[in-house]
């Protein structure tokens, strides 16, 4: 079900009133002296409550009000949008009056692009993509693959079939990061180790990222060839792949968010192992609390295991009892930091 915040319900209005007030579809005095309406957050594929990605950005957006003061609103993405749908919601939010405003996900990249150049007082956040390189433009970019290692660490180590799952829910090069990492981890500790990876859907088409149901079907295929842990990449179809595994009483290793915590899943959590986490909450509450100092971050912003902007959450205390698992997550993200691992980004 698509939610709409009530910035949607005025953006008719809000557009014919920013076309009547500068032709070129920028900030205009008027727009300036407009209330600050605080921050923006504009979803990626597959919306608020998918358990992980998305999930991860709305938390920081809660930690940004509650503790900052803030004002803000966030909207969904509709169904089959094409860019400029993505460059009307970012124009809409930033003339009426928010900063800054924040988008999800890698296929904002164009519309941030276009967008930042008609708002230049405005401060754009751009989540998983760092190739929107101007002033008011903030890439906030992740080590993916260093926490994916550490996944692929947990699951040699876990498996009792010497067979492991990789689910992806897109095959593009963010998400072949996570692949590229989980693989090495693996590998690299334990080589008889066999790694099946399966992807949902290729690009343009980004609905892999919104079928619970292929992933629940594509998990099932690599439990049915001997998978016993299964990492999944894959958004709200993650859900899916969870879902099958622990049904099936075997392992899932969550992604984005500590999974095992996420009440959508709770009754699964007892057979998600651990998750890989990046802290999208915490990049976008620091762009937030940034502009609110007066101070707005700009450029690329990376977060990773030294600065602990990756992880692998062990909430689940069947995993904190595996003390030879931990153990070695614990080693390999010790030697990743010092640099005596460097993990690949590509397979």
């Amino acid at each position: 079900m698509r939610r709409v915040s009530s910035i949607a319900v005025a953006g008719i209005g809000i557009a014919a009133l920013a076309f009547t007030t500068t032709a070129c579809g920028g900030s205009s005095s008027s727009d300036s002296k407009k209330k600050d309406k605080g921050v923006a957050i504009a979803y990626d594929v597959g919306g608020r409550g998918d358990q992980s990605f998305n999930d991860a950005a709305y938390a920081g957006f809660v930690k940004a009000k509650k503790e900052l003061g803030v004002a803000g609103d966030d909207i969904e993405p509709s169904e089959g949008e094409s860019d400029a749908d993505k460059v009307q919601r970012l124009s809409d939010l930033a003339r009426a009056g928010h900063n800054p405003v924040i988008a999800v996900g890698f296929v904002y990249a164009p519309a941030v692009e276009k967008v930042a150049k008609d708002f230049p007082n405005v401060t754009f956040g751009l989540v998983d993509d760092d190739t929107v390189h101007a002033k008011n433009v903030v890439n906030m970019v992740f080590n993916e693959e260093q926490a994916s290692y550490l996944a692929g660490v947990a699951a040699a180590l876990t498996t009792k079939t010497k067979t492991v799952g990789f689910v992806g829910g897109v095959e593009n090069p963010l998400i072949k990061k996570f692949e590229a990492g989980y693989v090495q981890g693996v590998q690299e500790t334990d080589k008889s180790v066999k790694v099946k990876v399966q992807y949902l859907t290729q690009p343009p088409d980004y609905s892999g990222f919104k079928k619970p149901d292929a992933g629940k079907d594509t998990a099932n295929g690599e439990l049915d060839g001997g998978a016993d842990v299964i990492y999944q990449a894959a958004g709200d179809s993650g859900s899916g792949v969870i879902e099958a595994a622990a049904t099936r009483g075997k392992w899932a290793i969550g992604v984005d968010s500590d999974q095992y915590t996420q009440k959508g899943l709770a009754k699964y959590k007892d057979k998600i192992l651990a998750s890989a986490t990046k802290g999208v909450a915490d990049a976008v509450f620091n762009l937030v609390k940034s502009v609110k100092d007066g101070k707005p971050e700009s450029g690329t912003v990376r977060y990773g295991l030294k600065t602990g902007g990756v992880g692998l959450a062990d909430s689940n205390p069947a995993y904190q009892k595996m003390t030879k698992v931990v153990e070695a997550v614990e080693a390999a993200k010790k030697k990743i930091i010092s640099g005596e691992i460097k993990v690949k980004t590509t397979p």
